[in-house]
C-alpha cells in the first residue's frame, strides 16, 4: 500500500465533514483536486472508503479504520511539527554543559536566568578541572565549555564573555592587607597559598610572574578556590584566585583585596566548543544569551 501523507489528510477532512465541497473549502483546495486525492488513496488501499447515499457521503468499514489512522498519523505529524518548531526556537532541548571549577560560582545563575525564558530546556552540568575540560573539547564531548584563556594550539571557536580578574587575597590581620599600591618587593618575601599545576589560574598567575622577572615563595598546593580560601584565612599564606570565588567571604569580611601595583591580572571567562561542531538549538540560543547579557546577571565583586 502506498499511500501519501497529502492524501491521509485529505481523507481525514472528507471524513470529517462527509463533504468533497466542505472539505476543499477547510483544506484551500478544489474540489476536483480533493476528489483526485481520494480516488488516488482508494486505488492504492484496493477497496473503497465511501459510498454515496444520495449526495451524503457515508464511509464504509474501511473507510471507518482508515479515518482512525488517518486522524492518529496526521495528529502525530503536528506534534511532531510543534517540537521540532520548539526545538528550533530553543523552547525545548537539552544541553550538556561543562565549565572550569572557578566558573562554577557563576554558572548556575546563568543556568537558571536561561531557563526561565525556556523552561522547558534541560542541562547536565560537569564542573571540572582544565585538564578534563580540554580532554572533553579535544573528544567532541561535551556541547559548550565555559573555562578561562583556552589554547591556541587546539581547533577551537573560543569568544571571551565577561572579565576573569585575579586578585590577591589575604585574611583581615594581614598588616599589607590595609596599605595601598603594595609592590612586588614588598611580596618577595610573603608565602603564596597556589592552585595545582596545570589550572588555569595556576597557568595565568606563572605566566603574569615570568613577565614581571619575580619569583614567589609557594608553601601549599591545594586543588580547589575553597581550600585556598580557608588556608589563606587560617593564615598559612597569601592566595591568588578569581574574584568570582569571593562574594561570601568580602561580605562577612573573613579575606579582603589586596592593594598590589599592577593587580588585578585582566583575563576573561570564554565560552567554548569544538570547531566544526554543529551546535543544537538550544546550545545555539544558550551560546548567544552567555555573550549577550551574562554582563547584567553575574556581578564581579572587587573590593
Amino acid at each position: 500500500m502506498h499511500v501519501t501523507l497529502r492524501q491521509l489528510k485529505v481523507f481525514e477532512y472528507v471524513a470529517r465533514h462527509l463533504n468533497f465541497t466542505r472539505a476543499a473549502e477547510a483544506l484551500h483546495l478544489s474540489q476536483p483536486a480533493v476528489s483526485m486525492q481520494i480516488k488516488q488513496l482508494e486505488e492504492s488501499v484496493g477497496i473503497p472508503l465511501y459510498e454515496l447515499q444520495g449526495k451524503k457521503i457515508v464511509l464504509t468499514e474501511a473507510g471507518r479504520e482508515l479515518d482512525h489512522y488517518s486522524r492518529t498519523i496526521n495528529k502525530l505529524l503536528e506534534e511532531a511539527e510543534e517540537v521540532l518548531g520548539e526545538l528550533k526556537g530553543a523552547k525545548k532541548g537539552h544541553l550538556n554543559l561543562s565549565v572550569a571549577s572557578t566558573a562554577n560560582y557563576f554558572a548556575t545563575n546563568l543556568i537558571a536566568a536561561f531557563k526561565k525564558r525556556h523552561p522547558q530546556t534541560t542541562f547536565s552540568l560537569d564542573v571540572t578541572n582544565r585538564e578534563t575540560l580540554l580532554r572533553q573539547l579535544e573528544n567532541n564531548e561535551c556541547d559548550l565549555v565555559i573555562m578561562g584563556r583556552p589554547p591556541d594550539e587546539m581547533a577551537l571557536t573560543k569568544d571571551a564573555f565577561m572579565p576573569n580578574p585575579l586578585v590577591i587575597i589575604a585574611n583581615q590581620e594581614h598588616p599589607l592587607l590595609r596599605e595601598k599600591q603594595v609592590s612586588f618587593d614588598r611580596l618577595r618575601n610573603e608565602t603564596f597559598v597556589i592552585r595545582e599545576k596545570g589550572s588555569g589560574t595556576r597557568i595565568a598567575m606563572e605566566r603574569y610572574f615570568a613577565e614581571k622577572k619575580v619569583t614567589l615563595q609557594t608553601g601549599m598546593e591545594m586543588n580547589s578556590n575553597e581550600a585556598i580560601k580557608q588556608a589563606v584565612e587560617a593564615g598559612l599564606g597569601l592566595g591568588i584566585v578569581s574574584t568570582h570565588t569571593l562574594g561570601l567571604e568580602l561580605e562577612t569580611g573573613r579575606l579582603g583585596i589586596m592593594d598590589v601595583v599592577g593587580f588585578p591580572i585582566a583575563r576573561h571567562w570564554y565560552v567554548v566548543y569544538r570547531e566544526g561542531r554543529r551546535l543544537s538549538p538550544v546550545a545555539q540560543a544558550f551560546r548567544h544569551f552567555v555573550l549577550s547579557e551574562s554582563s547584567s546577571i553575574v556581578e564581579v565583586p572587587l573590593s
